[in-house]
């Protein structure tokens, strides 16, 4: 799975729930509610201050350790 800004969080955790750290380290703590997970990586990342291309750089990584 590649990750972009676009990527939608739910999709993203029902790919591989241990990807749920990335989002609870940037202050997403919300990630059963079901608005947060309609919401895409860079709209998550723009409400809680954090840089977008960072978090997908990180979940990117993830997943290429996984392959």
């Amino acid at each position: 799975m590649t990750i972009t800004k676009e990527s939608i969080i739910g999709d993203i955790l029902d790919t591989d729930r241990s990807t749920a750290p990335y989002f609870l380290e940037m202050g997403m703590h919300c990630l059963g509610c079901p608005a947060s997970r309609g919401e895409s990586v860079e709209e998550a990342c723009a409400v809680h201050g954090v840089d977008a291309a960072a978090l997908v750089e990180k979940l990117n990584a993830h997943f290429a350790a996984r392959a």
